[in-house]
């Protein structure tokens, strides 16, 4: 998609009724808001399942968290289909093949390394199917409809991820592991009907190639270029690792918030309460900067947001308690809302004929750091306590934020697209 040429057009804020206007959006949002809460509920209930079989505590974690790092090798090795294959297809073909699997879980009782198998086989072509059908919302909106476009995913990502924690403890309660996958897989399957029938063919030309990759052979072999030049490009690759870096380290900050109230010997029902203030502020930071802010205003707020992340976990150096904690996690949260201004710029600096396999190459990288930002500073925590290695984690965080800040003057944080 080419940079936005008139100024007027580029500053004019759009609405969240304009974006669900939009038809091809509104199906993909309501779907994909389903396919969440199906992966919260899968996630649950897998690893309860493991959990019951094994009584491994460690086994039940590698469950939970099996779908993440194999995404990146799926985006390296065959991110390009998601420019090469017609998105209707593939995105159908993602849910089903995903239901599939959750279905299996569900009836056929094999060995926990198959299981963790089948799980981490699907998680190499998720970014497939996420490249197509984000690559396909770029299409389909225009502008800060866009960037309101991931505003609302976002949001919707957020509730979504709470509803289907919740639903999977109920489930696993009612119903019991494998029946509560049952429901997982019918949640997947119920997308990949509605997409197939509702999701009308793209317009000629809307689809392409990937960057470079014409006359490259297979799509390993153009996956692997594509990624290349995606990566070697100076400003698509700090655009993606401004996006990776701090929702990372802010995620390994988050993995000890238990481990935290643990060890100050808070009430049990205030675990909860501190794992949901963060996804909370992000709904609330997303919907107030999104609706609110026009586009130069989200864009030169992206280094002060990204602050607004990391200081607050500075703060658990005092060893506060439960008030001050909830506050410091509900601020944190709400500076998520720093890629809202980052969105616009990433996409008129990528190719036109390379767009999915980058939102791919970024979705991956960005689960895979989320999944290595726990890793590290647990283990920082094991030798300076659970506060100071959240507060590291904050100082990380506005760390990136002056790395950001080098890239421009103060008034214009994010770098002009590449021509």
């Amino acid at each position: 998609m080419t940079p936005t040429a008139e100024p007027a057009q580029g500053n004019r804020r759009a609405t969240y009724r304009e974006v669900l206007a939009e038809p091809r959006f509104r199906l993909l949002f309501a779907t994909r808001t389903v396919a969440i809460t199906a992966d919260a509920l899968r996630i649950t209930t897998f690893s309860v399942l493991v959990f019951s079989a094994t009584g491994s505590a460690l086994l039940s974690a590698l469950a939970f968290g099996i779908g993440f790092t194999p995404q990146l090798f799926g985006s390296l090795l065959l991110g390009s289909l998601a420019d090469r294959l017609p998105p209707r297809a593939l995105i159908t073909g993602g849910y089903v093949l995903t239901g599939a699997a959750a279905l299996l879980l569900a009836l056929v009782r094999m060995p926990v390394a198959a299981s963790l198998g089948v799980v981490a086989l699907v998680a190499l072509t998720t970014p497939v199917f996420h490249g197509a059908s984000s690559r396909l919302v770029a299409l389909s909106l225009e502008g800060d409809a866009y960037v309101l476009g991931r505003s609302l995913n976002n949001i919707a990502a957020s509730g979504a991820q709470l509803l289907g924690l919740a639903l999977g403890g109920a489930a696993v309660a009612v119903l019991g592991p494998r029946r509560a996958l049952a429901v997982s897989a019918a949640l997947y399957l119920g997308c990949a009907l509605a997409v197939r029938v509702g999701l009308p063919r793209p317009r000629p030309g809307e689809f392409g190639g990937t960057p470079g990759s014409r006359g490259r052979g297979g799509p390993v072999r153009a996956s692997l270029h594509g990624a290349g030049l995606l990566l070697r490009g100076h400003t698509v690759r700090r655009l993606m690792l401004a996006q990776w870096l701090p929702p990372a380290c802010v995620t390994g900050a988050e993995s000890l918030i238990v481990a935290y109230a643990g060890g100050h010997r808070f009430a049990p029902a205030w675990y909860a309460v501190l794992m949901g203030c963060l996804p909370v502020g992000m709904l609330v930071g997303d919907l107030l900067v999104g609706r609110l802010l026009r586009p130069p205003a989200r864009e030169r707020l992206v280094v002060p947001l990204i602050a607004l992340m990391g200081l607050p976990l500075v703060g658990f150096a005092a060893e506060p308690g439960v008030g001050v904690s909830s506050l410091l996690l509900l601020l944190c949260g709400f500076g998520f809302a720093f890629g809202l201004g980052l969105q616009r710029p990433f996409l008129d600096a990528l190719p036109q004929d390379g767009q999915g396999q980058a939102f791919g190459l970024l979705g991956s990288g960005s689960m895979t750091l989320q999944g290595v930002g726990p890793a590290c500073f647990g283990s920082v925590a094991a030798g300076i306590g659970t506060g100071g290695a959240i507060a590291l984690a904050g100082v990380a965080t506005a760390l990136a934020a002056g790395w950001i800040l080098t890239w421009h003057p103060p008034t214009s944080p994010v770098p002009a697209p590449t021509s």
